[in-house]
Parts: C-alpha cells; structure tokens; sequence
C-alpha cells in the first residue's frame, strides 16, 4: 500500500470543461470544430504550476497539449477533432517544482542577494536537474546533468538562460501530479452539424392523379431536390402496410377499398421493417434510388418507427416481444381515449428481451449495408433509453458516420436526454415559438447555456403531423418567414416539402395539422409550379453554403431592434458577418431601428461600410450604429445581410440608406 504523502497533492483541480454532468455524458462536436478546454486548477501558496490537456482518440495515441495560464487560475487548451468517433480528453497538473525554483532565484538575482547565498539556492537547482535527468533520454539526461554540473561549480548566470527550463518542463517527473475526470467528445461529420433536410413522401411522387408512385418516380424529382439546395432526402417508411384495423383518409378508423393506409402501421404477410413495399419497387427500386441520390450527391435518410401493424411476421413469429392483455390478445397502441388498433407496440421488457434488442438492432444494420447512414427515429422517447444507450452505441462504434435524428416533441428533460445519450440532431420546439420573446428565449437557452455541448437542435417549421396556425393563416409570408428562420437560426433544419413549398394551409379542424393529410392518401403534386417557393428554397440554401457564418450554431447573437414584431440577429465566422432581419408579422408593414454592435463587428465606429441584401442583390452604404428599416411581408418579409467590409465609392451601389 502506498504511503499518505504518496497519495496526496496539494494541487487540485476545481473544474473542467466543456463537460456534459461532469463527465457522465460525451460532449458533441462536428469534425473540424475545435474544442476549448478550461481548467481551473489551484495550488496553496505561490508554486507555478504545470497543465498538460491529453487527447485520445480512442483506439489511437495520445497526444499531449501544453495549457496556458490565464486569468483566475484558469487554464486553457485546445485541440481540433479531425475524424468522426469517439475522443476523450482529461487534464493533467502538478506543481513545475524546477519553473518555481527558477523564478524565485531570478527574483533573488535581480534583488542584489550576495553570490554566497546564491551558491547555495544553485545547490536546490542541481539537485532538482538530476531529478529530473533520471528517466530522460540520453540527450536530455546529459545536457541536464551538464547544467547541474554549471549550478553545483557556482555558476551563477546559467539558471538565467531559458534552455534549463525548456529541459526541464520536458522531463519533469510531475511528482504529486492530479488528472481530471476523463470526458468523451462523441464526433459527427459534416452533415450532423450543417445540412438541410427535405421530406416527401415516394408513393405520391407519379404525375398522374391517384397513382401509387414508385421509388422510381421518385429518383425522377431527386435532381429537383438537389438544385434547391438541399443536402438530405427523408423518406417516411417505406415498408409494406398492413390491412387490419387499416386508416382511412383523414385517419378515418375505416378505410375504403384501395386506400393505402398509413405508412407507420409497419408489416404485412409482404414482409416487415426489412422490406419495401411493392408498389414502391420493392428493395431493387430502393436500391436505385440511393444509388440516384448519391450520384446526386444527396442522402437518404429513412424513417425507423419501432412499430408493427396486426399483420407483421413478427406477430406470428414472436408473438412474446409484444404486450398481451389480460385475456392473452396483443394490446393495440392507445393513448386513452384515442385507439390506434392498426399498430401494435413491442415489449422492450417481455422475457425475450435480448432477442427483441438484437432484432431492432438489426433492423439498422440491414440499411446501412444498403448505403443508408442517416436515420429520423420516430418517437424514440416511447421506448426505454436504457434500449437507445445500448443500441446506438454498439452501431456507432461500428459505424462512426451514422446520424441519428430524435422526433420527441415531448418534456425537455427528456429531449435533452435522448440527445446526450447518442442521438445527433432533435426535432425541437422551434415548431411552436413564434413571438420576439419566445424564439429569444427559447435560441438563448439553445446557444448559450450548456445545453449547446450535446443538443444539436433541427429546426422544422412544419411536419407531417404538425401544420401550426401560424401556417395555416398566415399564406405565403408566414412560410417565407418561418422557413428563413429555421435555415439562418439553425445550421441544421428541414422542411416536410411538398404541402410547404406548394403553400398548402387546409388546417384540420380538430387537430393541428394538414386535413387530407398524406399520411393516410396518395397526393399529386405539381412539381414545377412557378408559384411555389422553390426559388426562394434555393436562394436560402445557396446563402448558406456561401457563408460560413450561418453553418454553426454557437455563434448566434440577437440585436436590439424598436419593434416586438421584428426580430434581428446575427452570426460571423471570422471575417463573414451575416445579418437578418425577420418581420414576425406576415399581414402588415412593419418598421423599426435595428442597433449594430460594431465593435463586436470589427466595423468601424465612424467610417461607412457595406451591407449587400443577398436575397434581393441591392446594396447600401450603413454608418454607425442605429439602422431604419421597413418590411413589406407581401414583398419580402425577411432581409438578409452580408456585411461587405471595403466601401469604395458610392457609384458601386444602388442606393444608400
């Protein structure tokens, strides 16, 4: 056993980040994105003390970080994630013994001690050198002891030059040395932390009316797509449907002959969730459209509902990985007193639970050997997390690539949850906030809080299941807005496509969302309609590919603006500034005096600058910081601005404001 001054220091770590409940859970980063280590470490009395930030990635080698010391005892360090994986970082400090004697003999030096009392603080110097050579290599070893001869011979000089301590620093045994609790950085590519879904339904991909599309028809609209600007391609399920207990239009409880039910009541006697439906194509056609979207270089991400109808195989195969009755029949989903007898949920904790995970498990796998890596996991909060821990887990060791979406529109604690556990992007409650002050609160909590270390939000201005009243009301204008606010607030965000860029707005009347929902029928859409709002999708995308400023999330900051009913915001990214200006009103003019943080900004306090519109191409002449500016929502209600540093002379504009 060791002895107690063996196994104490007087160096102590008080904190470290960034950290997800000290440690439990892994931070989340993007490859490319640094990450900025923060220690705070202390020492009693005034020894200098030593900070080392050692990186892992895991199944790699170490690398160790010098940290620098700054203001309040903290230290910092940092390191780039390079690669998709799992790192780990921990710190590591000890009392720089040599660094803390060498400071203090400088001080006596400068302080005129006489050399006799030097000679014997050069005695201490010698002796911590030697230390130090014992487990250095050879070149090392020899040029300490040399320096330790220079100190024990009286030379009183040579602890002055800086060689000894860069020597020292080097090999030193960092004797009572402290190491901070490990913390995971789970690392995502590219898309996970910049991208743009888009959602759309392939059996209602065919141009003529009332025909089942195939997955075909559905490569015919992936260029489309593509040329808006989008990067993702989701796909709801695509398994066969069963017919028990089938939907009806509008989630009618009877459906009518040839109705094709809903694409979430999973299986029939075709096949289950490893299957396409036939009208699709079957798996050739799904084939063929990923080979088409990757060509394209699009997406797919699939819909993964942990679901079965009545006529699954696995009812009669397993009968034991569902929840039975009091009377032995399976239970249908409800959520009293709504009745969903078309799908019948698993049973995560039946007594064959191991085989149950490892089928669901598999279910995964069997799409990613078909080139899918991205998947929307559908209410994955109805199932136990101790399930999602294990299983996405065991897929991202094997698969670093994989991104996994979260649709939990449920209690924050639980969204947060799902996120720190594996999940890389959630659905949010962007949906529902709408006023200056609930999208304020709501992005500061996202952005500047320590939720922004592991929530990767994805914001989605309408779905399937959700058409808001501010939607349905609001025409055009109001999906203009909403939509420039989810791809400029967030650098992740996706829209249910077609009813959206086609302006549909029949609210149900008993629910919030679209009546004759495409859930439950087969839609025909008019995929070149010159007054839908693919013009103004492209033009948003291509504004955010071009500027780095809207591709993070961190970087968000809100401006002061005269008018609860506009909103301004902005984001840089080194020299590229991006700033908007959003009316929240989609029926009235709307004006008001934006204020700009020009320091913040790098502009200058007196000097003139540009601002060009980027989706209107007009530019202007600002100088300082208070800015009128008028909305018409019936024209554009949201103004988008780069700030052009350089202002020549006024001929290169169109007009000035």
């Amino acid at each position: 056993m060791k002895s107690v001054s063996e196994r104490w220091s007087r160096v102590f770590i008080t904190s470290v980040s960034p950290c997800v409940q000290e440690g439990d859970w892994p931070i989340k980063r993007i490859v490319g994105e640094s990450v900025n280590a923060t220690a705070g470490i202390i020492v009693d009395g005034h020894d200098r003390l030593c900070a080392r930030l050692h990186v892992t990635r895991l199944g790699g080698a170490t690398e160790e970080i010098p940290m620098t010391q700054g203001h309040n005892d903290e230290y910092t360090g940092t390191f780039i994630a390079e690669a998709p994986g799992l790192y780990t970082y921990h710190v590591r400090a000890w009392v720089d013994r040599y660094g803390s004697w060498q400071e203090q003999y400088k001080r006596r030096v400068d302080g005129g001690v006489p050399e006799t009392e030097l000679k014997v603080e050069l005695l201490e110097g010698a002796a911590l050198l030697k230390e130090y050579a014992v487990n250095a290599h050879r070149d090392a070893r020899e040029q300490l002891l040399a320096f330790a001869d220079e100190y024990a011979a009286g030379s009183v000089r040579a602890p002055l030059a800086q060689e000894p301590l860069r020597l020292a620093l080097e090999n030193d045994p960092q004797r009572g040395s402290v190491k901070s609790t490990v913390i995971t950085v789970d690392v995502d590519r590219e898309l996970a932390g910049f991208a743009a879904w888009y959602e759309f339904f392939p059996r209602s991909s065919a141009s003529v009316p009332g025909i089942h599309g195939t997955l075909d028809d559905a490569s015919a609209r992936l260029e489309g797509i593509r040329d808006m600007g989008f990067d993702i391609v989701y796909l709801p399920p695509i398994h066969p449907i069963g017919t028990t207990f089938r939907k009806g239009k509008d989630n009618n409880p009877e459906a009518q002959p040839g109705e094709p039910g809903s694409p979430w009541a999973i299986g029939s006697p075709d096949g289950g969730h490893t299957s396409v439906h036939k009208d699709l194509g079957g798996l050739p056609a799904f084939d063929r459209f990923v080979k088409a979207a990757n060509k394209l270089n699009l997406e797919v991400a699939l819909d993964i509902a942990f679901q079965c109808s009545p006529d699954h195989p696995w009812v009669k195969e397993h009968p034991e990985w569902f929840k039975k009755r009091a009377d032995g029949s399976i239970r249908y989903a409800e959520n009293p007193p709504k009745k969903y007898q078309d799908v019948f949920p698993l049973d995560f904790e039946c007594v064959e639970w191991r085989t149950l995970w490892e089928a669901l498990k598999d279910i995964f796998e069997f799409w990613i050997k078909r080139g899918v890596r991205i998947f929307r996991v559908d209410n994955p909060h109805t199932k136990p997390l101790a399930f999602w821990i294990w299983c996405l887990a065991r897929l991202r060791n094997k698969y670093p690539d994989l991104i996994f979406l979260a649709e939990a529109f449920t209690r924050p604690k639980t969204m947060y949850t799902l996120a720190k556990l594996g999940f890389n992007n959630s659905y949010t409650y962007f949906t529902w906030r709408h006023t200056k002050e609930e999208l304020t609160t709501y992005l500061q909590e996202l952005t500047t809080t320590n939720v922004v270390e592991y929530f990767r939000p994805n914001f989605w201005p309408n779905t399937p299941d959700i058409l808001h009243e501010y939607l349905a009301s609001g025409g055009r204008p109001a999906h203009i807005i909403r939509f420039v606010l989810a791809a400029t607030l967030s650098p992740v965000y996706g829209v249910y496509g077609p009813p959206y860029e086609h302006l549909v707005a029949n609210q149900h009347p008993d629910r919030e969302e679209y009546a004759d929902n495409e859930k439950y029928e087969i839609r025909t859409w008019n995929w070149n309609d010159l007054d839908s709002l693919q013009t103004i999708f492209r033009r948003v995308n291509r504004i955010r590919k071009d500027n780095a400023a809207l591709q993070q999330m961190r970087n968000l900051r809100f401006l002061d603006i005269q008018n609860p009913l506009m909103l301004a915001y902005y984001k840089s990214a080194g020299p590229n500034a991006i700033v908007c200006v959003v009316s929240l009103d989609p029926f009235q003019a709307q004006e008001g005096v934006v204020r700009l943080p020009l320091e913040d900004l790098g502009l200058p306090a007196a000097a003139p600058f540009q601002m060009l519109d980027l989706l209107g191409g007009e530019r202007y002449i600002w100088q300082g910081n208070h800015h009128h500016i008028r909305i018409e929502p019936h024209v554009m209600p949201v103004r988008i601005f780069q700030i052009l540093r350089r202002v020549r002379t006024e001929a290169d504009f169109d007009y000035f404001v």
